[in-house]
């Protein structure tokens, strides 16, 4: 069968398609992607290999637990509940996002995650406190202590990084067999993404180092009445959720979610409430499976219409914090893209999307509404529209980071763990100094190297910004829409595309390509009436 395919489909580069699928029709975008199915023989064995760094890499990640209720300041007191157990960085991050609605002693429980963010990316947090309540750990002074007793501890070192260098080596022995695509870098981006890395890093840039950027910086340094810190990467005063007391959203959540199960019982309900049909409701519920989760949760399409896509999501035994509630409708939003260009679409190669960024593009859609669905009142509008841009200036510094991290490994094939750990350090604290540090201070800062996905998910980190400059543009057009029905028509007019190229998909979607240029010209004409 692949041989036959390859003799009657024909290869076409990213430039082809880009230039010819202009004027294709779906059926000759269907017999392109028919084209891309057979492009290389990678040997079963360096697949599975490849399949087992990736495996251990999440099995780390999984279990890279922090121990909240054992921190403690430089006083000995600690800041956090008892039984506060929080997985790095998504909850971390989220923990610090909380805490800007908390003003007993908000400020200083973001500075002690910083700092535990800082020693993960270093590898100068003690190995023996990372998912283990043994110990007590002082994270601005690195002091530990076992039964009162202060202890010395040895330090993580370069775990984080033998994973990345593991899945980098399997990486490197498929190059190989993919002769036209040979590099982990080129697959990703103009095989995976169809977007050339250069195109990447020019979006990036050209927000981070905005005008913009300063003037919202401006506004949120008002809002907190205080000069900024790093961590303020994560500000989270633009969402009205931020009034509203996390123990309040989570009381909420683990009544209306003890299990899994209710959750996924009231997805009919929730996709009614975003102006589905209840037909349509039903079935797109119908079709997604809800599953408890070690890790933060994520969400599994199905290959086929036999299958249902499933939504893994982390459940405490008191039901569902905030938090946790906050991913999974994240997640949801994942599983409904999954299923409308499974089941709807024209031809079974278009299903799914250009990238991994259209899909975060719904999930962030739906994520934005995680309020609205649990019965608050929550609009889209200019707060909306900064708290979109003060996360694409956060995650495009981290995604920067991740992309020069893989460029820096292929220049460096045989590069130890620790060779590695340094570089990564290092290009984290430039592009900080570049683009961080003249507007939240505190120069050479490594947070940036913090999230787990530089470890379990290669080069994945640059969808999640390009699903947010994604994510505005189709606001922007959801924005026309008069009803809520009519918003819920267009996910699915939008959604039955499927896997064109990303320009191509956007052009059809909203009538633009993809660009920074209308969120910066919306912040711009925000900041100028504040």
């Amino acid at each position: 069968m692949a041989f036959i395919t390859i003799l009657n489909f024909p290869n076409f580069t990213l430039e082809e398609k880009n230039e010819l699928g202009k004027t294709w029709s779906r059926e000759e975008w269907a017999y392109a992607r028919m084209g891309d199915m057979f492009t290389s023989r990678v040997p079963a064995s360096l697949r599975k290999e490849a399949g087992q760094a990736n495996a251990d890499a999440e099995n780390y990640i999984a279990n890279y637990n922090i121990m909240m209720g054992h921190l403690l300041n430089d006083k000995g007191q600690k800041l956090f509940p008892e039984d506060m157990v929080l997985l790095t960085h998504w909850n971390l991050r989220d923990e610090i996002k909380s805490n800007y609605a908390n003003p007993t002693n908000g400020l200083e429980k973001q500075e002690m995650i910083c700092r535990v963010l800082e020693h993960i990316v270093q590898g100068t947090i003690p190995q023996a406190v990372i998912n283990n309540p043994a110990y007590e750990w002082a994270p601005a002074s690195n002091r530990t202590w076992e039964n009162g007793k202060e202890v010395t501890l040895e330090a993580e070192n370069n775990r984080r990084y033998e994973h990345i260098l593991a899945h980098f080596k399997a990486m490197k022995k498929v190059d190989a067999y993919e002769p036209q695509q040979p590099s982990g870098i080129i697959r990703n981006f103009e095989g995976g993404m169809e977007i050339l890395p250069r195109e990447i890093e020019d979006l990036f840039i050209n927000l981070v180092s905005s005008p913009q950027v300063k003037q919202a910086s401006k506004l949120i340094q008002k809002k907190l009445k205080r000069k900024l810190r790093p961590y303020d990467i994560w500000y989270d005063g633009f969402k009205s959720r931020s009034t509203i007391s996390e123990d309040e959203l989570s009381t909420k959540t683990r009544s209306n979610y003890p299990t899994p199960e209710a959750f996924e019982a009231d997805m009919p309900r929730m996709l009614e409430a975003l102006g589905f049909s209840k037909e349509d409701a039903t079935f797109l519920a119908s079709k997604i499976r809800v599953e408890g989760a070690r890790g933060s949760g994520h969400a599994w399409g199905a290959s086929g219409r036999w299958q249902n896509s499933l939504l893994r999501t982390r459940i405490g035994k008191e039901g569902m914090d905030y938090k946790g509630y906050n991913i999974a409708v994240h997640e949801f939003g994942h599983n409904v893209e999954q299923t409308i260009d499974l089941y709807h679409i024209d031809h079974y190669t278009l299903n799914g999307v250009p990238n991994t960024g259209f899909t975060e593009a719904l999930a962030f859609v739906f994520q934005k509404r995680d309020l609205q669905l649990l019965g608050y009142d929550q609009q889209v509008d200019d707060n909306t529209t900064l708290d979109i841009f003060w996360g694409l200036y956060e995650i495009m510094g981290v995604s920067l980071v991740d992309m020069y991290m893989w460029q820096w490994l292929y220049a460096h094939p045989d590069a130890t763990a620790n060779e590695l750990k340094d570089a990564t350090v290092a290009i984290a604290k430039d592009v900080w100094n570049k683009y961080y540090y003249p507007v939240l201070g505190e120069k050479d800062s490594s947070i940036l190297a913090c999230y787990s996905h530089m470890v379990n998910a290669a080069m994945y980190l640059p969808n999640y910004p390009l699903g947010h400059i994604i994510e505005f543009q189709l606001e922007e057009h959801f924005a026309k829409c008069e009803s809520k029905k009519a918003f819920a028509d267009e996910i699915m007019r939008i959604y039955k595309l499927g896997r064109l190229t990303p320009n191509q998909w956007m052009q059809e979607a909203v009538g633009a390509n993809v660009s920074t240029t209308p969120i910066l010209n919306a912040v711009d004409a925000i900041l100028k009436k504040k």
